[in-house]
């Protein structure tokens, strides 16, 4: 065995080893009120559109999540039920932990395997759509681990992938490396001890905001993870396009699209928007990154960059295109905006999802009517055929209904499923 293949394996080793003490998310005991949620048809509607905007809404798609971790492929198969959903771990605690929640809610729509990444291939399954979120900045070999999965993804397939972004993590990376100088290892008392140290972080630290924000760091998994992990990277904006062009992806969206938009916020504000604005997508998307400075992960959408779907959104054909609300979606109207909203404005749309509080979407009185008509059913044309959206014409209409999508409002089904 090659030196570079012993160190592969090492890495492995010590990765699956972390994550069989400290499990990742803490496993859950019962999945009910998710089960709940996913009730909701629109809210199916929304997620699957949110990938496939150009296909007609199905149920029954085969789902890989590649890295699974304590619940994640168990939430899947509880949120498509007709769906074939496999989860695989490298880790036999998470394992095990899904089992017991695949026993527990009788998920007989669920296999679950102990299996790495890179191995994928000896199931031997293809798959609509693959789930990959925090993983592959864990495994010594992200390219390889990508190019993996993407020999399993159907043609016409989506993949959603999330990774660390740099700039929010600076304070933990600050943190990570005072642990090494330390010698701090992964056990119960020294993340104990870890815990009583952030509480006496100097004022303005890097980590304060973060930690402000995600209260889950008060759990020891979380905080094993974040500081103690043997095996983390983070990728930049043009990392992540060289990782996922590298392995043969195209970038579809960003699964949030507006923090990442010029159109949107406060950078629509600022005087150098229009000079982003002159810029290929990918290097408005790596100036955004730089200018808000606290993202601290990518959630993304990429498809095969051999696949025959339409990625392009708004053409010639929009009025037929049938909106769907996210289910995060609210329309504000009430005392506490009131009396602060500009000259025309009634309501402030927002997505509950965002942490950034500047992307607000302002609405006028003739918009928050064409907003309510908004049902998952009726397209943009019969929503502009009702007698409460007559105040607005054709290109306004259209204006609004891009910036409901750039906003994280809504999602589109496309022409071909109109009929």
């Amino acid at each position: 065995m090659s030196q570079r293949a012993e160190l592969l394996v090492d890495v492995a080793a010590e990765v699956r080893d972390f994550y069989d003490r400290y499990p990742y998310p803490p496993p859950v005991e019962s999945l009910d009120e998710y089960k709940q949620r996913w009730q909701d048809k629109q809210r199916q509607l929304a997620d699957f559109h949110l990938f496939w905007p150009y296909r007609a809404y199905r149920d029954d798609h085969r789902i890989l999540v590649a890295g699974c971790g304590t619940s994640q492929a168990a939430k899947h198969a509880v949120r498509w039920p007709r769906a074939q959903v496999v989860g695989i771990d490298c880790s036999a605690t998470s394992v095990a932990h899904t089992k017991q929640l695949k026993q527990k809610h009788d998920l007989g729509n669920l296999q679950v395997y102990q299996l790495a990444i890179e191995q994928i291939s000896d199931l031997g399954m293809t798959f609509d759509q693959i789930i990959c979120t925090g993983v592959l900045h864990h495994l010594e070999d992200p390219d390889a681990g990508l190019n993996s999965l993407r020999n399993v993804l159907n043609r016409d397939g989506a993949m959603q992938l999330m990774v660390y972004a740099p700039y929010g993590r600076a304070g933990i990376y600050l943190l990570q490396e005072f642990c090494r100088h330390l010698g701090i290892h992964p056990t119960d008392p020294e993340i104990k001890d870890l815990l009583v140290a952030l509480r006496a972080l100097p004022e303005g630290h890097a980590l304060q905001t973060l930690l402000a924000q995600a209260p889950d760091f008060r759990d020891e998994a979380a905080l094993a993870d974040a500081l103690l992990n043997p095996k983390d990277r983070a990728y930049s904006v043009p990392q992540l396009f060289d990782l996922i062009e590298g392995a043969g992806l195209r970038f579809g969206r960003w699964l949030r699209q507006a923090p990442y938009s010029v159109n949107c916020g406060v950078l629509a504000r600022i005087p150098q928007a229009s000079r982003i604005a002159r810029l290929p997508s990918k290097e408005q998307y790596a100036a955004i990154e730089l200018f808000r400075g606290t993202m601290a992960r990518h959630s993304l959408v990429a498809y095969r960059n051999d696949c025959t779907t339409n990625l392009q959104l708004f053409n010639d054909d929009w009025l037929n295109y049938i909106p769907i609300r996210l289910p995060d979606t609210m329309c504000i109207q009430d005392q506490s905006v009131q009396g602060r909203l500009p000259a025309g404005k009634v309501a402030v749309l927002l997505n509950r999802t965002h942490t950034y509080r500047d992307l607000l979407l302002l609405i006028s009185a003739a918009e928050k009517r064409i907003f309510e008509a908004i049902n998952g059913r009726r397209s943009v044309s019969e929503i502009l055929e009702q007698p409460t959206s007559s105040a607005i014409d054709l290109a306004s209409a259209r204006a609004f209904f891009e910036k409901l999508w750039s906003h994280d409002q809504v999602v589109f089904a496309t022409p071909t499923l109109a009929a």
